[in-house]
């Protein structure tokens, strides 16, 4: 219903004032439209742990056989096509599982598409996650996943990765910069 507001005129000690009709506020949403909305964030939500599983290279069943049974390859599949609302502490788990963060699964997340600059290299990312049980490689296993992150690449088996990218890495793993393209080449993990 529209709100009538006024506004206020004095000539010769008359105040008169005039009347418009004005929209009123968008109301609250309905219990059916907020039912709406949430099943649309459901599908979105569905659509993301989707890809992420899939760019993990993994089938429902792969989740259920891999999670030892901690996650079921028939409520995965009711994630994803947002027939079930996920809990905030399973979400978690699925992160956790998939070696992801919790941002990760979740849609409508803002991922900034970096521009390569300097000299880099491209690792290969299939290689590096049979690694995965090393330490040594776990920096760079995380900064790998985090950069497809935010290049939504999670199905990419080749990662390019710049200059800067590799400093941050060497830091993290305690070696000297220069050494650091040497440390990829020693552990198989650079293609030419």
């Amino acid at each position: 219903m529209p709100m009538t507001t006024g506004t206020e005129r004095v000539q010769d000690d008359v105040v008169s004032v005039d009347l418009v009709d004005e929209p009123s506020p968008s109301p609250v949403p309905t219990a059916s439209e907020a039912e709406e909305q949430e099943a649309t964030y459901q599908k979105r939500l569905g659509a993301q742990l989707r890809t992420v599983r899939r760019g993990h290279g993994m089938r429902l069943q792969d989740v259920e056989d891999a999670s030892e049974g901690r996650f079921k390859a028939v409520v995965i599949g009711s994630y994803e096509r947002g027939d079930r609302a996920v809990s905030a502490t399973k979400l978690a788990a699925l992160a956790d599982f998939y070696g992801v963060g919790v941002a990760d699964l979740l849609p409508d997340q803002p991922r900034v598409a970096g521009s390569p600059r300097g000299r880099g290299v491209r690792v290969d990312v299939d290689r590096l996650r049979e690694l995965d049980g090393s330490l040594e490689t776990a920096p760079l296993l995380r900064l790998a996943s985090h950069v497809q992150w935010l290049r939504a690449d999670y199905a990419g088996r080749v990662l390019s990765l710049r200059e800067d990218d590799l400093r941050t890495v060497a830091i993290a793993l305690g070696i000297a910069a220069e050494e650091m393209e040497s440390w990829l080449r020693d552990r198989g993990l650079i293609i030419d």
